[in-house]
Protein backbone atom coordinates (compact mmCIF):
# COMPACT_ATOMS: atom_id res chain seq x y z
CA UNK A 1 0.00 0.00 0.00
CA UNK A 2 3.11 2.30 0.23
CA UNK A 3 3.15 3.36 -3.21
CA UNK A 4 -0.38 4.53 -3.14
CA UNK A 5 -0.21 6.67 -0.17
CA UNK A 6 -0.85 10.52 -0.18
CA UNK A 7 2.35 12.38 0.19
CA UNK A 8 2.90 14.35 3.15
CA UNK A 9 3.73 18.06 3.03
CA UNK A 10 6.87 19.10 4.45
CA UNK A 11 6.92 20.62 7.86
CA UNK A 12 7.80 24.22 7.84
CA UNK A 13 10.96 25.17 9.66
CA UNK A 14 8.84 28.39 11.32
CA UNK A 15 5.86 26.27 12.68
CA UNK A 16 4.68 25.72 16.27
CA UNK A 17 2.98 23.34 17.88
CA UNK A 18 -0.15 24.74 17.11
CA UNK A 19 0.74 24.98 13.62
CA UNK A 20 0.17 20.59 13.51
CA UNK A 21 -3.45 20.92 15.66
CA UNK A 22 -4.74 19.21 18.69
CA UNK A 23 -6.11 16.11 19.66
CA UNK A 24 -8.47 15.45 22.58
CA UNK A 25 -8.73 11.76 24.00
CA UNK A 26 -11.43 11.37 26.00
CA UNK A 27 -10.99 7.60 27.98
CA UNK A 28 -10.49 5.87 30.86
CA UNK A 29 -12.44 5.05 33.76
CA UNK A 30 -11.91 5.53 37.12
CA UNK A 31 -14.61 3.42 38.90
CA UNK A 32 -14.47 0.14 40.35
CA UNK A 33 -13.41 -2.38 39.75
CA UNK A 34 -12.52 -1.65 35.87
CA UNK A 35 -10.05 1.17 36.60
CA UNK A 36 -8.69 2.09 32.96
CA UNK A 37 -5.78 4.35 32.92
CA UNK A 38 -3.12 3.23 29.99
CA UNK A 39 -5.41 3.27 27.22
CA UNK A 40 -6.00 7.28 26.87
CA UNK A 41 -2.65 7.49 27.82
CA UNK A 42 -1.25 5.51 25.04
CA UNK A 43 -3.85 6.92 22.80
CA UNK A 44 -2.38 10.40 23.47
CA UNK A 45 1.48 9.41 23.35
CA UNK A 46 0.83 7.68 19.63
CA UNK A 47 -1.17 11.34 18.57
CA UNK A 48 2.09 12.99 19.40
CA UNK A 49 4.54 10.81 18.29
CA UNK A 50 2.68 10.75 14.60
CA UNK A 51 3.34 14.46 14.31
CA UNK A 52 0.50 16.47 16.15
CA UNK A 53 1.46 19.58 18.38
CA UNK A 54 -0.53 19.40 21.43
CA UNK A 55 -2.45 16.19 22.83
CA UNK A 56 -5.05 16.69 25.64
CA UNK A 57 -6.18 14.03 28.09
CA UNK A 58 -9.69 14.06 28.82
CA UNK A 59 -10.50 11.49 31.79
CA UNK A 60 -11.82 10.97 35.12
CA UNK A 61 -10.18 13.04 37.48
CA UNK A 62 -9.11 10.29 40.10
CA UNK A 63 -7.05 8.52 37.72
CA UNK A 64 -5.69 12.11 35.56
CA UNK A 65 -2.36 12.11 37.91
CA UNK A 66 -1.41 8.30 36.91
CA UNK A 67 -2.30 8.96 33.45
CA UNK A 68 -0.43 12.27 32.72
CA UNK A 69 2.88 9.87 34.44
CA UNK A 70 2.32 7.60 31.47
CA UNK A 71 1.97 10.48 29.36
CA UNK A 72 3.59 13.28 30.07
CA UNK A 73 3.72 15.21 27.27
CA UNK A 74 -0.23 15.10 27.33
CA UNK A 75 -1.89 18.27 29.44
CA UNK A 76 -5.04 17.10 31.11
CA UNK A 77 -8.70 17.99 31.10
CA UNK A 78 -10.23 16.51 34.45
CA UNK A 79 -13.91 15.27 33.50
CA UNK A 80 -16.44 15.42 36.57
CA UNK A 81 -17.16 12.20 38.64
CA UNK A 82 -19.74 11.80 41.30
CA UNK A 83 -19.41 10.06 44.39
CA UNK A 84 -18.89 6.48 43.29
CA UNK A 85 -15.89 7.68 40.94
CA UNK A 86 -18.88 7.60 37.70
CA UNK A 87 -18.64 10.06 35.05
CA UNK A 88 -21.21 12.88 35.69
CA UNK A 89 -22.78 13.15 32.20
CA UNK A 90 -24.30 16.76 31.85
CA UNK A 91 -21.15 18.28 33.41
CA UNK A 92 -18.78 16.39 31.23
CA UNK A 93 -20.54 17.38 28.41
CA UNK A 94 -20.27 20.87 30.01
CA UNK A 95 -16.86 20.88 30.13
CA UNK A 96 -16.45 19.58 26.47
CA UNK A 97 -18.68 22.29 24.49
CA UNK A 98 -17.14 24.77 26.40
CA UNK A 99 -13.50 23.28 25.62
CA UNK A 100 -14.62 22.19 21.76
CA UNK A 101 -12.86 25.06 19.92
CA UNK A 102 -9.80 24.11 20.76
CA UNK A 103 -9.38 20.75 19.33
CA UNK A 104 -8.76 19.67 15.74
CA UNK A 105 -9.72 16.01 16.17
CA UNK A 106 -11.46 13.79 19.08
CA UNK A 107 -10.71 10.06 19.59
CA UNK A 108 -13.10 8.92 22.38
CA UNK A 109 -13.45 5.39 23.53
CA UNK A 110 -9.76 3.57 24.97
CA UNK A 111 -10.51 2.68 28.02
CA UNK A 112 -13.56 4.27 28.56
CA UNK A 113 -16.48 2.04 29.06
CA UNK A 114 -19.63 2.03 27.79
CA UNK A 115 -22.52 2.46 30.71
CA UNK A 116 -24.93 5.16 31.02
CA UNK A 117 -22.83 7.91 31.78
CA UNK A 118 -20.57 7.23 29.09
CA UNK A 119 -23.62 6.64 26.39
CA UNK A 120 -25.02 10.27 27.33
CA UNK A 121 -21.90 11.77 26.37
CA UNK A 122 -20.91 9.76 23.53
CA UNK A 123 -24.84 10.71 22.03
CA UNK A 124 -24.26 14.70 22.93
CA UNK A 125 -20.61 14.66 21.06
CA UNK A 126 -22.38 12.68 17.76
CA UNK A 127 -25.20 14.80 17.35
CA UNK A 128 -22.99 18.43 17.68
CA UNK A 129 -21.56 19.62 13.98
CA UNK A 130 -17.42 19.83 14.68
CA UNK A 131 -14.01 18.40 14.48
CA UNK A 132 -14.09 15.01 13.16
CA UNK A 133 -13.70 11.87 15.95
CA UNK A 134 -11.97 8.96 15.47
CA UNK A 135 -14.38 6.41 17.63
CA UNK A 136 -12.84 3.05 18.58
CA UNK A 137 -13.17 0.66 21.38
CA UNK A 138 -15.97 1.04 24.96
CA UNK A 139 -17.16 4.32 22.64
CA UNK A 140 -18.02 1.08 19.73
CA UNK A 141 -19.58 -0.86 22.25
CA UNK A 142 -21.64 2.47 23.81
CA UNK A 143 -23.06 3.00 20.35
CA UNK A 144 -24.98 -0.29 19.81
CA UNK A 145 -26.75 0.59 23.44
CA UNK A 146 -28.54 3.50 22.46
CA UNK A 147 -31.63 3.40 20.42
CA UNK A 148 -31.96 5.72 16.96
CA UNK A 149 -28.41 6.88 17.51
CA UNK A 150 -28.07 6.93 13.67
CA UNK A 151 -30.36 9.66 13.30
CA UNK A 152 -27.81 11.74 15.85
CA UNK A 153 -24.74 11.59 13.84
CA UNK A 154 -23.41 15.08 12.74
CA UNK A 155 -19.94 14.58 13.04
CA UNK A 156 -17.56 13.78 10.65
CA UNK A 157 -16.43 10.11 11.91
CA UNK A 158 -13.66 6.83 11.68
CA UNK A 159 -14.44 4.12 12.97
CA UNK A 160 -12.02 1.26 14.23
CA UNK A 161 -13.18 -1.89 15.40
CA UNK A 162 -11.98 -5.14 15.37
CA UNK A 163 -14.21 -7.98 14.25
CA UNK A 164 -16.31 -8.55 17.47
CA UNK A 165 -17.01 -4.84 17.53
CA UNK A 166 -17.66 -5.28 14.16
CA UNK A 167 -20.39 -7.66 14.80
CA UNK A 168 -22.26 -5.63 17.52
CA UNK A 169 -22.10 -2.67 15.62
CA UNK A 170 -23.63 -4.68 12.89
CA UNK A 171 -26.01 -6.37 14.29
CA UNK A 172 -26.97 -2.85 15.97
CA UNK A 173 -27.37 -1.23 12.40
CA UNK A 174 -28.90 -4.36 10.59
CA UNK A 175 -25.70 -5.50 9.11
CA UNK A 176 -24.06 -8.48 7.79
CA UNK A 177 -22.25 -9.60 10.85
CA UNK A 178 -19.66 -11.85 9.03
CA UNK A 179 -16.12 -10.82 8.60
CA UNK A 180 -14.49 -14.27 7.48
CA UNK A 181 -12.16 -13.90 5.14
CA UNK A 182 -10.97 -11.32 2.31
CA UNK A 183 -14.19 -10.66 0.39
CA UNK A 184 -16.58 -10.39 3.46
CA UNK A 185 -13.94 -8.17 5.84
CA UNK A 186 -14.34 -5.96 2.76
CA UNK A 187 -17.56 -5.96 2.05
CA UNK A 188 -18.39 -5.22 5.91
CA UNK A 189 -16.23 -2.34 6.35
CA UNK A 190 -18.00 -0.81 3.21
CA UNK A 191 -21.59 -1.34 4.41
CA UNK A 192 -20.80 0.19 7.65
CA UNK A 193 -19.29 3.19 6.16
CA UNK A 194 -21.92 3.50 3.86
CA UNK A 195 -24.70 3.23 6.70
CA UNK A 196 -22.96 5.39 8.61
CA UNK A 197 -21.53 7.74 6.26
CA UNK A 198 -17.87 7.34 8.14
CA UNK A 199 -14.70 5.73 7.41
CA UNK A 200 -14.46 2.31 8.77
CA UNK A 201 -10.91 1.01 9.66
CA UNK A 202 -12.11 -2.82 10.30
CA UNK A 203 -8.98 -4.05 12.14
CA UNK A 204 -7.24 -7.47 11.63
CA UNK A 205 -4.37 -9.24 9.52
CA UNK A 206 -4.58 -7.00 6.17
CA UNK A 207 -6.87 -4.21 8.07
CA UNK A 208 -9.64 -2.58 5.42
CA UNK A 209 -9.97 0.80 5.52
CA UNK A 210 -12.81 2.09 3.73
CA UNK A 211 -15.30 5.07 3.19
CA UNK A 212 -18.42 3.36 1.48
CA UNK A 213 -16.84 4.74 -2.45
CA UNK A 214 -13.22 3.48 -1.67
CA UNK A 215 -11.96 0.81 0.12
CA UNK A 216 -8.34 0.12 0.79
CA UNK A 217 -6.54 -3.18 1.91
CA UNK A 218 -3.36 -2.50 4.67
CA UNK A 219 0.03 -4.92 3.50
CA UNK A 220 1.94 -3.64 6.95
CA UNK A 221 1.59 -5.31 10.86
CA UNK A 222 2.30 -9.08 11.93
CA UNK A 223 1.13 -10.51 14.85
CA UNK A 224 3.28 -8.97 17.37
CA UNK A 225 0.05 -6.41 17.29
CA UNK A 226 -1.68 -9.01 19.38
CA UNK A 227 -1.55 -7.32 22.52
CA UNK A 228 -3.00 -4.96 25.29
CA UNK A 229 -3.24 -0.97 24.16
CA UNK A 230 -1.89 -1.58 20.21
CA UNK A 231 -5.17 -0.71 19.11
CA UNK A 232 -5.11 2.41 21.19
CA UNK A 233 -2.09 3.28 19.22
CA UNK A 234 -3.81 3.47 16.17
CA UNK A 235 -6.31 5.48 17.48
CA UNK A 236 -4.35 7.91 18.71
CA UNK A 237 -2.05 7.93 15.07
CA UNK A 238 -5.46 8.21 13.36
CA UNK A 239 -6.58 11.60 15.67
CA UNK A 240 -2.90 13.11 15.48
CA UNK A 241 -3.01 13.00 11.51
CA UNK A 242 -6.65 13.90 11.19
CA UNK A 243 -5.07 17.10 13.28
CA UNK A 244 -2.59 17.75 11.48
CA UNK A 245 -4.17 17.61 7.67
CA UNK A 246 -7.41 17.48 7.56
CA UNK A 247 -7.76 21.36 6.76
CA UNK A 248 -5.32 22.32 9.35
CA UNK A 249 -2.79 25.63 8.29
CA UNK A 250 0.45 22.43 8.22
CA UNK A 251 0.75 22.77 4.72
CA UNK A 252 -1.77 20.33 2.86
CA UNK A 253 -5.11 19.27 3.22
CA UNK A 254 -6.09 15.21 3.50
CA UNK A 255 -9.34 13.58 4.05
CA UNK A 256 -10.23 10.92 6.64
CA UNK A 257 -10.07 8.24 4.52
CA UNK A 258 -6.69 9.31 3.57
CA UNK A 259 -5.56 10.07 6.92
CA UNK A 260 -6.87 6.55 8.24
CA UNK A 261 -4.68 4.42 5.70
CA UNK A 262 -1.64 6.29 6.57
CA UNK A 263 -2.36 6.10 9.97
CA UNK A 264 -3.28 2.22 9.37
CA UNK A 265 0.00 1.83 7.48
CA UNK A 266 2.27 3.56 10.01
CA UNK A 267 0.69 1.41 13.01
CA UNK A 268 1.85 -1.49 11.21
CA UNK A 269 5.21 -0.12 9.68
CA UNK A 270 6.01 0.51 13.44
CA UNK A 271 5.21 -3.39 14.07
CA UNK A 272 7.18 -4.93 11.33
CA UNK A 273 10.27 -2.49 12.75
CA UNK A 274 9.90 -4.35 15.88
CA UNK A 275 9.46 -7.55 14.77
CA UNK A 276 12.35 -7.53 12.90
CA UNK A 277 14.73 -6.52 15.69
CA UNK A 278 12.80 -8.82 18.41
CA UNK A 279 10.89 -11.57 16.62
CA UNK A 280 6.74 -11.60 16.62
CA UNK A 281 6.06 -12.03 20.66
CA UNK A 282 6.69 -9.51 23.73
CA UNK A 283 5.97 -6.10 22.15
CA UNK A 284 4.45 -3.60 24.32
CA UNK A 285 2.37 -0.85 22.99
CA UNK A 286 4.68 1.29 24.68
CA UNK A 287 7.48 -0.01 22.40
CA UNK A 288 4.93 0.19 19.30
CA UNK A 289 4.34 4.07 20.17
CA UNK A 290 8.12 4.73 20.33
CA UNK A 291 8.49 3.20 16.57
CA UNK A 292 6.05 5.28 15.16
CA UNK A 293 8.00 8.32 14.47
CA UNK A 294 10.74 5.70 12.72
CA UNK A 295 8.00 4.61 10.48
CA UNK A 296 6.77 7.90 9.62
CA UNK A 297 9.98 9.43 8.73
CA UNK A 298 9.93 6.39 5.90
CA UNK A 299 7.39 8.16 3.92
CA UNK A 300 7.71 10.36 1.22
CA UNK A 301 7.35 14.33 1.78
CA UNK A 302 6.61 17.10 -0.72
CA UNK A 303 4.36 20.32 -1.18
CA UNK A 304 1.72 17.93 -0.55
CA UNK A 305 -1.61 17.11 -2.21
CA UNK A 306 -5.46 18.36 -1.92
CA UNK A 307 -6.97 14.74 -1.48
CA UNK A 308 -10.57 14.53 -0.43
CA UNK A 309 -12.58 16.55 2.19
Amino acid sequence: MTHDLPILPERSVDAHKGTFGTVCVIGGQAAAPRVMIGAPAFAATAALRSGCGLAVLAVPSPIMPAALVIAPGATGLSLPVDGSRSLKPSAVAELLDERAGDFDCLAIGPGWGDEEPQQQVLVRLLAREGAPMVVDADALNAMTRIPEVQGDLRRPMVLTPHPGEYRRLARHFKLDPETDGPARRRAAAEALARRLGCVVVLKGAQTVISDGLETAVNETGNVALATAGTGDVLTGVIAGLVAQFRGSSSGGALGLFDCSRVGVHLHGRAADLWASRHGYAGMTAGDLVDLVPEALAELPRGAGIEAKP
